[in-house]
C-alpha cells in the first residue's frame, strides 16, 4: 500500500514540474529583405518578437523591407533564388542554411542571410 501510495504522489507531482518554466529566457530574430535593392537585415537575441522585428527593418536600411522571416531559440537563413526567397529555421547555422536551400529547390539558388540567437 506503501508503494502505492509514493507511486500516486509521484505521478501527481510529475505534471506540475514539468509545467515549470524554463529558466533560460526565449530569444527572438528575424530576417527582412528587400529583393529588388537586395537589401537585407537581420536581428538575433531579441527579448520581444517585435523588438527582433523592428530591428531587421532597420539594419534592411530600404523603406520597402519586409520581415520574411521569424525564429526563435535558435538559427534561421534566407536564400533567393529565380523566384522567390526562402527563409528557414533550423538548431544551427548549417541546418538553416541547408533547409532554406534545400525549400529554394533551383541550382541558382544564393544564401542571403543568417542569423543564430544564442
Amino acid at each position: 500500500m506503501k508503494k502505492v501510495l509514493v507511486l500516486a504522489l509521484c505521478l501527481w507531482a510529475l505534471p506540475l514540474e514539468a509545467a515549470k518554466p524554463s529558466s533560460i529566457p526565449n530569444r527572438f530574430g528575424a530576417i527582412a529583405y528587400h529583393r529588388e535593392s537586395q537589401s537585407w537585415g537581420v536581428s538575433f537575441d531579441k527579448g520581444r518578437a517585435r523588438d527582433a522585428a523592428v530591428e531587421a527593418l532597420r539594419q534592411c536600411g530600404n523603406a520597402r523591407c519586409e520581415i520574411v522571416h521569424r525564429f526563435k531559440n535558435g538559427c534561421a537563413a534566407l536564400a533567393d533564388g529565380p523566384k522567390a526567397a526562402i527563409g528557414a529555421s533550423g538548431a544551427t547555422r548549417d541546418e538553416a542554411e541547408t533547409k532554406a536551400l534545400k525549400r529554394c529547390s533551383d541550382s541558382r539558388c544564393q544564401l542571403i542571410a543568417w542569423a543564430c540567437t544564442r
